[in-house]
């Protein structure tokens, strides 16, 4: 029984990060980092970040994938993706790392701390109103592991907390808008929304001028999901007309950011490296290990992907 690493260990850590901690954890696994994908039929397993299934082999006694991308557009679609089942390397309870970062840009645009910083530059000493956590409205777009725990934070720091998803979620700790209808009645009470969506066709260019104009005025956005969520350009506009007040972007289109953009001036835009959170080898290892043996037990992947939705 093998493992093949592709493209991992040229992102977290480095080849023997990666055959230290399967030492560790699971030494009975034969790891392969590629290109030195030794004899085909042994790999059973295939764990990736940016694969490029056009000069991957066969491997004709594969049982199970794992990726470690955020997204899976780029590749779920590929004709040579091998038919076996796709699984996430998360853990279930969400990322720390996450959720520090999205409560992180949702108390900065809470306190206002962006038009602080603006006006500390000029040395003005101006008390602006404050809200009470209470008074302010927290939205979700994607209610999965990711959300799920800066969602719960957010609401025991007393915000007023929902989200929006594709399909009705059954017994949700906040209340849960659902499917194309409910996106404006969901965004017409949304001062902070918060996107983890992931991109398909559905949700590619969801935050355009439409969109914004069913936000309060005043609105804010962090972008937590994907770059192609965004149309930068109506972006640009509901932000210079005020409808909307800030944003935060941690994931563009294209990436990196050109230097020509407007978004990196733009005075109610922050633009951040897409460095929400960086796993470790350790942590990624362990939940590729947790997925091995459970499969091996006869069970599925713990965060399986459904090829055909796109996440």
């Amino acid at each position: 029984m093998a493992l093949l690493i592709v493209n991992l260990d040229k992102f977290i850590g480095n080849a023997e990060a990666w055959r230290d901690a399967f030492e560790e954890q699971l030494p009975n696994l034969e790891i392969r980092i590629w290109p030195d994908a030794g004899v085909l039929t042994d790999i059973e397993y295939l764990a990736f970040m940016h694969p490029d299934f056009d000069i991957l082999p066969p491997l004709p006694n594969l049982k199970a994938m794992f990726t470690r991308s955020a997204g899976v557009d780029d590749f779920v679609n590929h004709p040579k993706l091998p038919n076996v089942p796709l699984g996430k390397l998360e853990p279930s309870g969400g990322d720390p790392m996450m959720t520090e970062y999205v409560i992180m840009h949702v108390l900065r645009f809470h306190r206002d701390m962006p038009d602080y910083q603006a006006r500390q530059a000029k040395r003005e000493w101006h008390r602006g109103p404050i809200k009470r956590p209470e008074e302010r409205r927290i939205g979700f777009l994607g209610y999965g592991m990711m959300a799920k725990a800066p969602a719960l934070v957010l609401r025991s720091l007393e915000f007023n907390v929902s989200a929006w998803v594709r399909t009705p979620k059954e017994d949700a700790e906040v209340p849960i808008f659902h499917g194309p209808d409910q996106l404006e009645p969901f965004l017409r009470q949304t001062d902070i929304a918060v996107c983890l969506l992931p991109l398909t066709a559905e949700t590619e260019g969801i935050f355009c001028a439409r969109t914004f104009a069913m936000m309060p005025k005043g609105a804010m956005l962090v972008n937590v999901g994907r770059g192609r969520h965004v149309i930068n350009e109506d972006l640009i506009d509901a932000l210079d007309t005020g409808q909307l007040s800030y944003a935060a972007l941690d994931a563009h289109w294209p990436e990196p950011l050109p230097p020509e953009s407007p978004l990196w001036l733009h005075p109610k835009v922050t633009v951040m490296p897409h460095v929400a959170r960086r796993p470790t080898v350790a942590r990624l290892v362990t939940e590729i290990t947790a997925n091995i043996r459970r499969l091996e037990a006869g069970g599925t992947h713990l965060q399986e992907i459904d090829i055909a939705a796109g996440y």
